[in-house]
Protein backbone atom coordinates (compact mmCIF):
# COMPACT_ATOMS: atom_id res chain seq x y z
CA UNK A 1 0.00 0.00 0.00
CA UNK A 2 1.24 3.44 -0.91
CA UNK A 3 -0.10 6.67 0.53
CA UNK A 4 0.29 9.88 -1.44
CA UNK A 5 0.05 13.35 0.08
CA UNK A 6 -0.30 16.25 -2.34
CA UNK A 7 0.57 19.77 -1.26
CA UNK A 8 1.65 23.17 -2.56
CA UNK A 9 -1.53 24.41 -4.17
CA UNK A 10 -2.90 27.89 -3.64
CA UNK A 11 -4.07 31.12 -5.23
CA UNK A 12 -1.71 32.79 -7.68
CA UNK A 13 -2.00 35.51 -10.29
CA UNK A 14 -1.72 34.70 -13.96
CA UNK A 15 1.93 34.55 -14.97
CA UNK A 16 2.98 33.38 -11.53
CA UNK A 17 4.47 30.11 -10.35
CA UNK A 18 3.71 27.32 -7.92
CA UNK A 19 5.47 24.12 -7.01
CA UNK A 20 3.41 21.11 -6.07
CA UNK A 21 4.82 18.26 -4.03
CA UNK A 22 3.66 14.72 -3.54
CA UNK A 23 5.17 12.85 -0.64
CA UNK A 24 4.76 9.11 -0.56
CA UNK A 25 4.99 6.46 2.11
CA UNK A 26 6.71 3.14 1.75
CA UNK A 27 10.11 2.00 0.63
CA UNK A 28 9.30 1.25 -2.98
CA UNK A 29 8.87 4.76 -4.35
CA UNK A 30 11.48 4.20 -7.04
CA UNK A 31 9.47 1.30 -8.44
CA UNK A 32 6.53 3.55 -9.38
CA UNK A 33 6.03 5.80 -12.32
CA UNK A 34 4.59 9.02 -10.94
CA UNK A 35 2.06 11.21 -12.68
CA UNK A 36 0.17 14.45 -12.16
CA UNK A 37 -3.40 14.90 -13.31
CA UNK A 38 -5.87 17.74 -12.86
CA UNK A 39 -9.60 18.11 -12.74
CA UNK A 40 -11.56 21.32 -13.21
CA UNK A 41 -15.17 21.60 -12.02
CA UNK A 42 -17.54 19.70 -14.28
CA UNK A 43 -14.71 18.20 -16.33
CA UNK A 44 -12.90 14.91 -16.52
CA UNK A 45 -9.58 14.24 -14.88
CA UNK A 46 -6.88 15.14 -17.39
CA UNK A 47 -3.26 14.13 -17.72
CA UNK A 48 -0.65 16.78 -16.96
CA UNK A 49 2.75 15.11 -16.68
CA UNK A 50 4.44 11.83 -15.82
CA UNK A 51 7.95 10.75 -14.89
CA UNK A 52 9.26 7.22 -15.15
CA UNK A 53 10.78 5.22 -12.30
CA UNK A 54 14.35 6.36 -12.74
CA UNK A 55 13.37 9.84 -13.81
CA UNK A 56 14.91 9.21 -17.19
CA UNK A 57 11.79 9.98 -19.18
CA UNK A 58 9.10 12.60 -18.80
CA UNK A 59 5.94 13.27 -20.77
CA UNK A 60 3.71 16.33 -20.75
CA UNK A 61 0.30 17.38 -21.96
CA UNK A 62 0.58 19.76 -24.88
CA UNK A 63 -1.15 22.47 -22.88
CA UNK A 64 1.64 22.60 -20.28
CA UNK A 65 4.76 21.86 -22.32
CA UNK A 66 7.41 24.47 -21.79
CA UNK A 67 5.70 25.80 -18.65
CA UNK A 68 5.55 22.83 -16.26
CA UNK A 69 8.37 20.55 -15.13
CA UNK A 70 7.96 17.23 -13.35
CA UNK A 71 10.81 15.84 -11.27
CA UNK A 72 11.37 13.28 -8.56
CA UNK A 73 13.71 12.72 -5.65
CA UNK A 74 13.81 9.01 -4.97
CA UNK A 75 15.81 9.56 -1.78
CA UNK A 76 12.99 11.71 -0.40
CA UNK A 77 10.13 9.64 -1.86
CA UNK A 78 8.74 12.81 -3.39
CA UNK A 79 7.64 13.95 -6.82
CA UNK A 80 7.32 17.61 -7.77
CA UNK A 81 5.50 19.67 -10.36
CA UNK A 82 7.00 23.08 -11.00
CA UNK A 83 4.40 25.25 -12.68
CA UNK A 84 5.48 28.52 -14.31
CA UNK A 85 3.66 31.08 -16.43
CA UNK A 86 0.36 29.96 -14.98
CA UNK A 87 -2.83 30.70 -16.86
CA UNK A 88 -6.43 30.91 -15.72
CA UNK A 89 -7.15 27.68 -17.55
CA UNK A 90 -4.68 25.89 -15.27
CA UNK A 91 -7.17 26.31 -12.42
CA UNK A 92 -8.09 22.84 -11.14
CA UNK A 93 -7.56 20.31 -8.40
CA UNK A 94 -4.23 18.63 -9.03
CA UNK A 95 -3.68 14.98 -8.12
CA UNK A 96 -0.52 12.95 -8.02
CA UNK A 97 -0.71 9.26 -8.81
CA UNK A 98 1.50 6.19 -8.75
CA UNK A 99 1.61 3.37 -11.27
CA UNK A 100 3.15 0.11 -10.09
CA UNK A 101 3.33 -1.87 -13.32
CA UNK A 102 5.30 -1.12 -16.43
CA UNK A 103 3.43 0.94 -19.01
CA UNK A 104 4.45 2.80 -22.12
CA UNK A 105 4.71 6.56 -22.12
CA UNK A 106 1.43 6.86 -23.97
CA UNK A 107 -0.38 4.52 -21.56
CA UNK A 108 0.86 6.54 -18.59
CA UNK A 109 -1.05 9.52 -19.94
CA UNK A 110 -4.31 7.80 -19.09
CA UNK A 111 -6.00 7.46 -15.70
CA UNK A 112 -6.41 3.68 -15.76
CA UNK A 113 -2.80 2.53 -15.15
CA UNK A 114 -2.52 4.32 -11.82
CA UNK A 115 -2.96 2.31 -8.66
CA UNK A 116 -2.76 5.02 -6.02
CA UNK A 117 -3.91 8.63 -5.88
CA UNK A 118 -3.34 11.61 -3.64
CA UNK A 119 -6.19 13.57 -2.14
CA UNK A 120 -5.65 16.53 -4.45
CA UNK A 121 -4.52 20.11 -4.00
CA UNK A 122 -6.39 23.13 -5.33
CA UNK A 123 -4.66 25.49 -7.73
CA UNK A 124 -6.48 28.71 -8.55
CA UNK A 125 -5.09 31.18 -11.06
CA UNK A 126 -6.60 34.64 -11.09
CA UNK A 127 -6.38 37.19 -13.86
Amino acid sequence: QVHLLDSGGGLVQAGGSLRLSCATSGRTFSSYAMGWFRQAPGKERDFVAVITRSGGNTYYAESVKGRFTISRDNAKNTVYLQMNSLKREDTAVYYCAAAAKYYSGSDLQRVRPYDYWGQGTQVTVSS
